[in-house]
């Protein structure tokens, strides 16, 4: 590859924990570099951990999704985000809803949600216990417990969450396009149907609280913030466990760091950084603006690659091998600047519940069949694993 021709779409990994040879290989030429979007369209790359914070900083990039071109699909034409979904939009729009939600997240109301977060866990794995190995991590453990934790936040009915977990699950596999429409449809017309039940009887959730301080927000607004914080607060975190563990498993000796709970939220950091779970997030620009020594034109994408900053070797020594004990700090999994994810301390708080409660309760805990064999989710926008096969006790 040289710096003059672009970089095509899909860009493909050779492993479950590299970067795309694409992306590793900037870094010996330079950090910034031409692409060339499914839409046909030129853009550029970013790789470098200082660029990426000053750009998702810097207001003269948009993060509207009308402007941008996208390498996860092939379309020309995207339209503008739907009233509530504020991770399209741009301030004062973006300002306005999320400031409704940033009480709902802080690190206080988080920490204070940790003990039913382990009651979830050891539930989880009271019945993995029963059932005996082998077990199937994802279905069984990690894709449980954050469905469990947001369906309660939102405030759905006990007797509603069986079917509506399994939706919210069905919508993550690799389904036909038809099917997860469908899907789709169905958890849409769930929450407009929860969100009129609450108007009408407002509890102590998430959606309940959005009425209340959101007096002007309308039905619409509200399921669509509620759609939002559903994908984020399940899909991402299900992946990163479920990956993290199968990281966790190839590097046996780091697991005690994990289970310690004087290092596991510094462990937790480094999983952070680690596991390529999100491709990265794109801006456009609404001027002409220069970085490192290139002009990047005004209406022009920019890809920001986050797994790439978070395996910058100038900010990270040896960034490609897991350390469980560096500090991780600095990362930008989470993004950055006013888009920064907004439900960060609860999947810090799931991570670290979850990996120290699994790996205490079976601490020989393995793959059940070779690490070729664990079937990726390379063909889906957040990176993960479908499945993860493991067993435990007598070999």
């Amino acid at each position: 590859m040289t710096t003059t021709e672009p970089l095509t779409f899909p860009l493909h990994s050779p492993g479950p924990f590299s970067l795309p040879d694409a992306i590793t290989a900037l870094r010996g030429e330079r950090t910034i570099a031409p692409v060339r979007y499914p839409d046909g369209r030129p853009g550029w790359v970013i790789t470098r951990r200082s660029t990426i914070r000053s750009v998702l900083a810097d207001p003269r990039f948009s993060a509207r999704q009308e402007l941008r071109s996208t390498p996860f699909s092939g379309q020309d034409t995207t339209p503008p985000a739907p009233p509530g979904m504020f991770i399209g939009m741009d301030p004062p729009d973006h300002t306005r809803y999320r400031r409704l939600l940033t009480g709902q997240f802080t690190v206080r109301r988080m920490r204070r949600l940790t003990a039913r977060i382990e009651q979830i866990a050891e539930e989880c794995l009271d019945r993995m216990e029963e059932a005996g190995p082998p077990s199937e991590l994802v279905r069984d453990y990690a894709a449980p417990i954050p469905a469990q934790m947001i369906c309660e936040m939102l405030g759905v009915p006990t007797d509603d969450r069986d079917r509506f977990q399994q939706e919210v699950t069905d919508l993550s596999r690799p389904d036909a396009a038809e099917v997860k429409q469908r899907i789709l449809m169905s958890i849409n017309g769930y929450l407009s149907e929860l969100v009129a039940r609450k108007r009408a009887e407002p509890a102590d959730d998430l959606i309940s609280g959005l009425i209340e301080d959101g007096r002007d927000l309308t039905d619409t607004e509200v399921v669509s913030m509620a759609f939002m914080l559903l994908g984020a607060g399940f899909d991402t975190t299900t992946n990163l466990l479920g990956l993290g563990v199968f990281a966790l498993v190839q590097n046996p000796e780091q697991i005690p760091l994990v289970t310690d709970p004087a290092t596991v939220d510094n462990a937790v950091e480094e999983l952070l950084r680690y596991l390529p779970i999100v491709p990265g997030t794109i801006r456009a620009a609404l001027e002409d603006v220069e970085l490192e020594g290139v002009t990047v034109r005004k209406g022009e994408s920019v890809l920001v690659s986050l797994p790439g900053g978070n395996r910058d070797p100038e900010r990270f020594t040896d960034p490609d091998t897991l350390d469980l004990a560096r500090s991780a700090a600095g990362h930008v999994a989470f993004g950055h600047g006013v888009h920064q994810c907004l439900g960060q301390q609860l999947a810090r708080v799931e991570m670290q519940v979850g990996f120290s409660a699994l790996f205490r309760r079976f601490p020989d805990l393995r793959l059940a069949v070779e690490s070729e064999d664990v079937p990726l989710r390379d063909d889906m926008v957040i990176f993960g694993v479908h499945g993860l096969p493991v067993t435990w006790g007598a070999r």
